[in-house]
């Protein structure tokens, strides 16, 4: 029995052993998908005049854009105070995702309260952020809206990082804040 496993081992190693051959190269079963053939992006067959890129057609929105129509002015913010108002029914306003993100985007620096005592705030990296219930703010829908599409003083913008709609439910929770702070 023993004598018969040696010779099975003996075997199988010498036949793994046989099958090397380091002088030719292996065999590649369907070598199209190691080696696929390259396609010029912007090459003669797609472009023959030339053409480095094509271009968008005038007046053409991206997928997922809304435009905003009021300008990133003193006028426009203005303008958006005055006018601009949510486009969610109060059926559509869920504050609890609204404080979600509000924690995530802004209460860093205006604090969970919003009362301009953010982390930030407290370890002096940013100075100056007010309560949302100063007077002289007087802040709106519109205002805010504005603020967080286009940035104010220091704060940048949020229009990449919030869609429309998430924008306006961070609106609504900011609002129950300075309600809650006006108590």
């Amino acid at each position: 029995m023993k004598s018969l496993i040696k010779i099975l081992v003996v075997a199988v190693v010498f036949v793994a052993v046989s099958c090397k051959k380091d002088s030719a190269p292996n065999y590649q079963f369907m070598p199209n998908m190691y080696e696929s053939a390259g396609y010029e992006t912007y090459g003669e067959a797609a472009f023959p005049d030339g053409v480095e890129a094509q271009v968008p057609v005038e007046g053409t929105i991206p997928r997922g854009y809304v435009p905003f129509d009021i300008e990133n002015s003193t006028e426009g913010y203005l303008l958006a105070k005055e006018t601009l108002v949510s486009t969610l029914d109060s059926t559509q306003v869920d504050l609890e995702r609204g404080k979600a993100l509000y924690d995530i985007y802004c209460g860093i620096c205006h604090g969970n309260k919003g009362n301009g005592q953010g982390k930030l705030v407290k370890r002096e990296k940013i100075l100056g952020i007010p309560s949302y219930d100063d007077a002289g703010r007087a802040i709106t829908e519109g205002s805010i809206y504005h603020t967080i599409y286009y940035g104010k003083n220091a704060m940048g913008s949020y229009a990449n990082q919030l869609n429309e709609e998430e924008r306006w439910q961070v609106v609504a929770y900011v609002l129950k804040l300075k309600s809650d702070l006006e108590k």
